[in-house]
């Protein structure tokens, strides 16, 4: 067989592919879209989506703090907010700006409608007057104007859904004037703000990780082959692995977005695995004086079935994050385990072309290389077969301690989970949770019973009993209903005096109300609040980021006042929302976690059963997995750390890559005791030749995981500790713990030979 030739066209083959995959990958781009982390197939989903369609989206916003340390009541700093004001009701992207400067008390009298401003920035000298008004109206205070008359915000509604392109487009203008207008201590919070940055930090953190992805593996390559071949062939194989993973998304056209950002770094240092698995055997046989053909047939007959397991094994753990209901997740997933089949495909296709193509390497300073691995090697073993007490007394109670942790974790979610503490836009949302309502949107559906409207004064009473209810009891503030409207339409008629900011006191009242309402039917505004007909409407305010956790009781018992007090009779109710809906991905993380690992266990279990034909055997490869599992949820839950939904993906991810040392292990094992070893020789030869590739890999996929620590998303921090740490314990679990558990527990059914 003319093995040069078919290197070739393998080689030739590989690279029209590899130009295909660069003219998909070039197709992609990087988005980050709020809905896609709602859980989809979720009922309450659906009903969000409707009530969407009727009332406009609850986070289509941005909220502009801007301080002034004296006071707010400053002519020089007022003229700017309303220059700014100005600036942004003429912004493309806009469709409305609440503002202090513009804000205005409407009155309604005999002849006509006149609105008369809170603030009249050009008269500084009714300042005075204009705070004691503007802090006798509850609705204004924590919204507009800062308790403690040092800041103001403004309210702006962008257009729906906005586009990168248009969010950076308004971002940059707004930063721009802010700077033109020297409003230097501002804050900005809202969507279009957070999908600006995050994208842009998706974009710096791909480059990042890989480039110390790459550093990394090529100091592990080099300090464990101290060849140029051993450096540069694998680093070719990986490098197509990851372009042909980014060509497989541009060709279904699926964006990069906060978690398949991931994809490149972790392709590039798990789809070294096989790689070095490969060479590592390879320079073996090459030492002991094999030619190349030979040496390939030994290594591919060795490690290929392995190596096939593992890749199998690792999909799983990705393949596993399907069963969950957020669709990045899914994403990340599903093209993270076609990413690695690429990567199998890769290693036993180019890399042997390579080798066969390459002059054969020096047999003298392969053995070099490989003389001080079994003196290492041989020192473990030893420790292992001295020291069984202390290994599994120690492994007892690491696993008692970890259970002791994992009781302690909590399940919790915020709306900006993935930015850590020290984040300006975290920074920002907490100026506004200090100063203001907060971030946190909040929404009720309002259903006025059959034969009744938004606008009959018994519904109008039960919405402001609600009303009140989440003032004082919730913690909800900048409330929006049609009592709120019923309200200051009543002030209007009423002079604009405060004390008239209540509901219609008698049927009277009522009516000139209504007929107010009519004439005012058209305008967005309202149109915003309650349907056409007035048979619907919303109850919408701003309250501080809590947590999902606290946020669920906070609703339970909301549901519960609203069941106990509120007549059916008169009106409905349902909570819905955006925040609602990542509340509910709560339910999912423990279920999914569990679902995900239960698959592959079984997995994992199936292939050993395969392997060994052994129940006993099944058991005993799973023991030195799922114990490092355990330790990661005991330093959870004694640091503290929520279990999130971008947490709870660690456990499966970590399971489907640490067990590849496992596989390895037992194939050789297996290999070893059909040669008709005994079980403590087997053991031993396994030990010294699998050992040493099993160190290097999970070296390197440490290293490569580590990087991720150098992100500013949390989700993304997380991965990359917890993985590291998974497989720091794991590599330890399977060198000492793994071959007492085979020498104590694995009874092997005959030997073939002595």
């Amino acid at each position: 067989m003319n093995y040069r030739k078919i290197s070739y066209l393998v080689l030739l083959l590989v690279a029209i592919l590899t130009v295909a995959s660069i003219f998909f990958a070039s197709r992609l781009r990087f988005d980050y879209n709020f809905d896609n982390f709602f859980p989809k197939g979720d009922p309450d989903l659906t009903y969000y989506f409707d009530y969407r369609d009727k009332f406009g989206n609850d986070n289509d916003y941005l909220l502009i703090g801007l301080d002034n340390k004296k006071s707010i009541f400053d002519t020089e700093f007022l003229t700017k907010v309303d220059s700014l004001t100005a600036f942004l009701q003429r912004q493309r992207h806009i469709e409305s700006v609440l503002s202090p400067t513009t804000i205005k008390s409407p009155v309604i009298e005999q002849f006509g409608y006149f609105e008369i401003p809170y603030l009249h920035v050009a008269e500084p000298e009714r300042f005075e007057q204009d705070s004691i008004l503007i802090y006798a109206s509850r609705e204004l205070v924590g919204t507009l104007f800062s308790e403690d008359a040092t800041a103001v915000s403004l309210f702006v509604q962008t257009t729906d859904d906005l586009s990168k392109e248009a969010s950076d487009t308004l971002i940059a203008a707004l930063n721009l004037k802010l700077q033109e207008l020297q409003l230097q201590d501002y804050h900005l919070a809202g969507k279009a703000l957070a999908q600006s940055v995050f994208v842009d930090k998706m974009q710096v953190e791909l480059a990042i990780f890989m480039s110390a992805s790459i550093l990394l593996v090529i100091i592990f390559l080099w300090i464990t082959f101290r060849t140029l071949l051993g450096v540069l062939v694998p680093l070719v194989v990986v490098l197509l692995s990851v372009i042909w993973s980014l060509g497989v998304m541009g060709l279904f056209n699926k964006p990069i977005d906060i978690m398949t950002v991931l994809l490149p770094t972790i392709m590039f240092v798990v789809g070294m695995s096989d790689v070095i698995h490969i060479l590592s055997r390879y320079m073996t046989e090459i030492s002991q004086g094999a030619d190349k053909i030979k040496a390939l047939k030994v290594t591919l007959k060795e490690v290929g079935m392995a190596t096939l397991l593992t890749s199998v094994t690792t999909a799983v753990g990705f393949l596993t994050l399907l069963t969950t209901a957020i669709v990045p997740i899914r994403n990340f997933g599903l093209y993270t385990a076609i990413s690695i089949g690429l990567a199998f495909i890769l290693a036993f296709s180019v890399l042997p072309a390579i080798l066969l193509l390459l002059k054969k390497p020096n047999p003298v300073k392969a053995r070099k290389v490989s003389l001080s691995w079994p003196i290492l090697l041989r020192r473990m073993l030893r420790f292992v077969f001295r020291k069984p007490g202390i290994i599994l007394s120690l492994s007892a109670v690491v696993t008692v301690l970890s259970l002791v942790g994992i009781s302690m974790i909590k399940v919790d979610t915020t709306l900006l989970e993935d930015l850590g503490d020290d984040d300006p836009i975290i920074l920002d949302f907490k100026y506004f949770e200090d100063k203001f309502s907060g971030v946190r949107p909040f929404e009720l559906h309002l259903l006025a019973a059959p034969g009744h409207t938004m606008y009959d004064k018994e519904v109008l009473q039960e919405i402001d009993e609600i009303e009140n209810y989440l003032y004082t009891t919730y913690g909800l503030n900048f409330i929006s209903s049609p009592a709120t409207i019923v309200k200051t339409i009543n002030r209007a008629q009423n002079g604009g005096l405060n004390e008239y900011y209540t509901l219609p006191e008698n049927p009277e009242q009522l009516q000139r109300v209504n007929r107010q309402l009519q004439a005012f039917k058209n305008r967005s505004e309202l149109r915003s609040i309650v349907t056409p007909a007035a048979t619907e409407g919303r109850l919408s305010g701003k309250m501080t980021d809590i947590g999902s956790a606290k946020a669920t009781v906070l609703n339970d018992s909301l549901r519960s006042f609203i069941a106990e007090n509120i007549n059916p009779k008169y009106l409905q109710t349902r909570l819905t929302g955006s925040a609602l809906l990542l509340d509910k991905n709560n339910e999912y993380v423990t279920l999914n976690m569990m679902q995900g690992l239960l698959i592959a266990f079984g997995v994992i279990a199936l292939i050993v059963g395969l392997i060994f034909r052994s129940l006993r055997m099944v058991l005993i490869s799973l023991v030195p997995n799922i114990i490092p599992l355990l330790m990661i949820g005991g330093i959870m839950g004694f640091m503290g750390i929520n279990m999130t939904v971008s947490v709870s993906i660690v456990f499966t991810i970590a399971f489907g890559i640490a067990v590849d040392d496992t596989i390895h292990f037992l194939s050789k094992l297996k290999l070893e005791l059909a040669a008709g070893r005994s079980l403590p020789y087997a053991i031993k030869r396994t030990f010294i030749s699998a050992g040493k590739a099993i160190l290097i890999t999970s070296c390197i996929l440490m290293g490569g995981f580590m990087t991720l620590i150098l992100s500013t998303f949390d989700a993304t921090f997380y991965v990359g500790l917890f993985v590291s740490l998974t497989l720091l314990f794991a590599v330890v679990a399977d060198l000492y713990l793994l071959p007492l558990l085979i020498l104590y527990f694995y009874k092997p059914a005959k030997k073939v030979k002595r």
